[in-house]
């Protein structure tokens, strides 16, 4: 960026706007999340630096309550850090009104939860054009494009069906079609595969691989899943509140890059 503007972080300090690299879709910097206060506080987050570019596939490992899903709330702007901050596009998410954030978490972010989270007396469409119906698009045009966003998934003629009559696959494939539905920029799985049996967690897995592709997509995904953590392009463990490379997983080929996307 050209030009500077004034942000403030979520401990208050001054943070400027950053003249991110070119390519760096997503970062965050310094962050630290802690809950308590005193001598019961717990450290989650220390001091978290990640810079995701545009059209990378990260996976996020480590152990259970290492705070994956904490991560990505804050990616998300579901969650505020302690101290530091996350930029999208290089604009700091603290320095935006609680609107311009519900309007980012609504049209640039598609977050998948390891347990779907659907409606069971709603249809299928009906979960999926949630977003959209946020968002005051007509009935009938949400419903419209949440069956093109199920087409996709392989759930066209499940569309009419009531969430609670849908197996877990298909479940979890509705949950994908509704986040993916407001074409964000940035999908943010958290343990997508975690409540599948071997036979579907490959079909989510392939599912999600070909989207990310389908629609260009920068993807971060929290996974306990070393065969889905082994397909994307990098591979981090955040283990003791820190975020590092993880050198035990082979690396999966470089993911869509910018000439390949134009």
């Amino acid at each position: 960026m050209n030009e500077v503007e004034t942000a403030v972080a979520s401990d208050g300090r001054a943070v400027s706007e950053r003249a991110t690299p070119s390519g760096v879709l997503l970062e965050a910097c310094s962050l630290r999340k802690i809950y308590g206060a005193g001598p019961n506080s717990i450290t989650v987050l220390d001091g978290i630096d990640l810079s995701v570019g545009q059209g990378e596939m990260i996976a996020i490992v480590g152990p259970s309550g290492s705070g994956k899903s904490t991560l990505l709330h804050l990616l998300a702007a579901l969650d505020t850090p302690t101290s530091g901050t996350v930029y999208f596009s290089a604009k700091a998410l603290a320095a935006q009104p609680s609107d311009s954030l519900a309007e980012f978490r609504n049209r640039r972010i598609g977050f998948v939860w390891q347990r779907h989270h659907l409606l069971p007396d709603f249809t299928a469409a009906e979960n999926v054009a949630m977003p959209l119906l946020m968002r005051h698009t007509s009935y009938n045009e949400a419903l419209r494009k949440a069956d093109e966003s199920l087409a996709e998934v392989g759930l066209a003629s499940r569309a009419r069906q009531r969430a609670a009559q849908l197996s877990g696959g298909e479940q979890q494939r509705v949950a994908i079609a509704r986040a993916l539905v407001t074409k964000p920029a940035v999908l943010l799985a958290d343990e997508p595969t975690g409540d599948l049996d071997e036979h579907n967690a490959v079909a989510i897995m392939d599912l999600i691989e070909r989207l990310h592709q389908a629609h260009l997509l920068t993807s971060i995904l929290a996974t306990h899943n070393p065969v889905l953590a082994k397909r994307c392009g990098r591979v981090l463990r955040l283990e003791h509140g820190l975020l590092r490379p993880d050198a035990d997983y082979q690396q999966a080929p470089s993911p869509v890059t910018e000439g390949e996307k134009s």
